[in-house]
């Protein structure tokens, strides 16, 4: 039996695990420094810390980083010298033309349209939509119920919040954060915040 180990035991690691049990995953445990007075997580065991994780390995196990920071999610793995697996909730529904990055999280109810290309470390949640051709950069994170639409550009590690809206065709750049609900018409430049509808940059 292959068991899964979760680096990262908060809130988003209890959703990965649980769409690691929806793919089949029946053995799933958690690693994390920060919870090392805890056992567990939800219904799953909590094994050890980050730094134990060598020693703990079995040659069967799998590995995948269920940290929902983006910049954090990005330093552990680019520090694991370990290959990473995808997990996708079978109840999401993904082209088979889109292109997934290793590492990333896909939950229930996400639609991955044709030709979409998903990079590193990505999560997509729960009933979130990336339509046709877009290109969503290493370690995004596209909340609940966000909507990109066809043709657009997300940088690396930036993070769409819950319900917002990317009309077709915008460049969004890196390490940006647009606001929950916010509606985006126009480009937006790396290491900035938006919000509202029209969203516009925040100080």
């Amino acid at each position: 039996m292959t068991r899964l180990i979760l680096i990262g035991a908060g809130g988003h690691g209890k959703v990965t695990a649980d769409v690691a049990g929806e793919t089949g995953y029946s053995d799933v445990v958690f690693v994390d420094q920060n919870f090392l007075e805890r056992t567990s997580n939800g219904a799953w065991n909590i094994i050890g810390s980050v730094d134990e994780l060598a020693s703990i390995m079995k040659r069967r196990d799998k590995v995948f980083v269920s940290v929902g920071d983006n910049l954090a999610r990005a330093k552990i793995t680019n520090e694991l010298d370990l290959p990473l697996i995808t997990l996708i909730h079978p109840r999401a529904i993904v082209s088979k033309q889109a292109i997934i990055g290793e590492g990333s999280l896909i939950v229930a109810g996400a639609v991955i349209n044709t030709d979409a290309e998903i990079g590193k470390g990505v999560i997509l949640n729960t009933s979130c939509t990336v339509d046709h051709d877009c290109q969503i950069g290493d370690f995004v994170h596209v909340s609940p119920g966000a909507n990109i639409a066809g043709g657009c550009s997300i940088g690396a590690g930036s993070w769409i919040g819950i319900g917002a809206c990317v009309r077709q065709g915008i460049i969004i750049g890196a390490n940006v954060m647009v606001g929950a609900g916010a509606v985006v018409v126009k480009n937006i430049s790396d290491n900035t915040t938006v919000m509202g509808a029209p969203a516009k940059a925040v100080s």
